[in-house]
């Protein structure tokens, strides 16, 4: 989901999203302190728990790796005359990384998270 800005009625909208689009997965979610992923008005699906890193902590989200890939895979040496082009070029990027499903096991399947999510059930 790629959005011009990030709140919690954008949170609501993914955190349903990714619920309907594995509804019959228990889905355990690395979060991080961002005020959108805290707000009492944030609305958890039955079939999602989050699990909030520590405040400054990048080095345990996996997400961060996520970031790393892509700029390196389909942002090197670019300049974009406009943020419509930086957009475009994540509309093209980002399923081709969600189809590389072995690289991002490798990224996001850290020991720590495994067993998060061995232990949720």
């Amino acid at each position: 989901m790629i959005s011009p800005k990030m709140n919690t009625g954008q949170m609501n909208q993914f955190l349903v999203q990714v619920s309907q689009a594995h509804s019959a997965e228990f889905i355990v979610m690395i979060v991080d302190g961002a005020s959108s992923h805290r707000s009492t008005e944030l609305r958890i699906p039955e079939n999602i728990r989050l699990h909030r890193l520590p405040g400054y902590s990048p080095e345990l989200n996996p997400q961060e790796h996520v970031w790393d890939e892509l700029r390196e895979k389909e942002f090197p040496n670019r300049v974009f005359e406009s943020m419509e082009g930086v957009v475009s070029q994540l509309n093209a990027g980002l399923p081709r990384l969600a189809a590389n499903t072995k690289t991002l096991r490798s990224l996001t399947a850290w020991p720590w998270i495994v067993s998060l999510i061995l232990n949720a059930h």
